[in-house]
């Protein structure tokens, strides 16, 4: 079981852990599966939680687009952007 639970890189629960032995011709219950786990200190990592980064639903003014996307440039130097991912405001 902790071979399965590892090859998953512990992102199985007790439900995926009991398809992955029942593939393998170990049939078990999966309440037998969770308490083994349990036994073993086998606890299955949790998803990330989304979280919202942006808020694009505001009043403030939006910066003007003035490449528009045309990222070409005739010579060195003509075409310079920047990108601010992160501003501190309190």
């Amino acid at each position: 079981m902790a071979e399965a639970f590892a090859a998953r890189k512990g992102r199985s629960g007790s439900v995926g852990l009991t398809l992955d032995l029942d593939e393998l011709g170990h049939n078990y219950n999966r309440k037998t599966v969770a308490a083994s786990m349990k036994r073993q200190g086998l606890v299955a990592k949790a998803a990330k939680k989304y979280k919202a980064t942006t808020d694009a639903d505001h009043n403030l003014p939006v910066a003007p687009n003035h490449l528009g996307q045309d990222f070409s440039a005739q010579a060195p130097n003509r075409k310079w952007v920047c990108d601010i991912t992160y501003l501190w405001i309190g």
